[in-house]
């Protein structure tokens, strides 16, 4: 074999790489994907789903709005935000079939879910093979763990599955990062006994760091 013949033949194995390449990089750049955005409570996540939802309808994408129907403080089929955004929103019970469901419509760009840790995680699952199958984008919001910093069904899973993870963050009132769903009682005690789930607003949880939740629970513990 000839040098010209040789660099020849490397040339072409280059350039075909990097086309490969290049194919790959336009893949990732328009593969749907599975999102989980977390934050405590307080964190804004069903603005961000609402502002999300807006954004893919200004550009005349239809977006698929669903909620745990468990979660029914606003309404059956209702979501709405601290700051007053609101729509509404496909009610899901705990039974159903969220791939069987869209493939009834197969109509719409992108799938919101809020209150996401409310989910089966046959659900979570559901979720990602719509991801998959149909390439459509499915964005989660919700909390990553309950009153006692245990994860949810629906939040566990999505931290298996979801292939981008990324927290809404909020402050504790001493200023740092919230990361504790704290449960508190009529007089603003903090509670550490219960269900897993009580549907509430700020009249029943409030974002905490790890520091000021421990403190709160050994403050009330000194005074019973």
């Amino acid at each position: 074999m000839t040098r010209d013949a040789f660099f020849g033949i490397i040339v072409k194995v280059t350039l075909k790489s990097l086309e490969k390449l290049k194919i790959n990089f336009y893949k990732d750049i328009y593969m749907a994907k599975l999102y989980f955005k977390y934050g405590a409570m307080g964190s804004s996540k069903t603005a961000n789903a609402l502002i999300t939802k807006f954004n893919y309808e200004e550009r005349g994408m239809r977006v698929w709005l669903i909620k745990p129907a468990l979660d029914d403080r606003d309404g059956a089929n209702i979501i709405r935000s601290r700051i007053g955004l609101e729509a509404e929103a496909y009610a899901v019970s705990y039974d159903v079939d969220l791939y069987a469901e869209f493939e009834k419509k197969q109509t719409y760009h992108a799938i919101i879910a809020d209150e996401c840790q409310f989910f089966s995680a046959v659900q979570i699952d559901q979720l990602r093979k719509i991801v998959d199958v149909f390439g459509v984008p499915v964005l989660c919001f919700g909390l990553r763990t309950d009153f006692l910093t245990h994860l949810f069904e629906g939040s566990r899973r999505l931290f298996e599955v979801a292939d981008s993870i990324s927290e809404i963050k909020t402050i504790c009132s001493c200023g740092k990062k919230a990361i504790v769903n704290a449960r508190i009682d009529s007089d603003g005690q903090v509670v550490t006994e219960g269900g897993q789930v009580l549907i509430g607003g700020n009249d029943s949880y409030v974002a905490m760091c790890h520091s000021c939740w421990k403190q709160a629970i050994e403050s009330r513990t000194k005074n019973e």
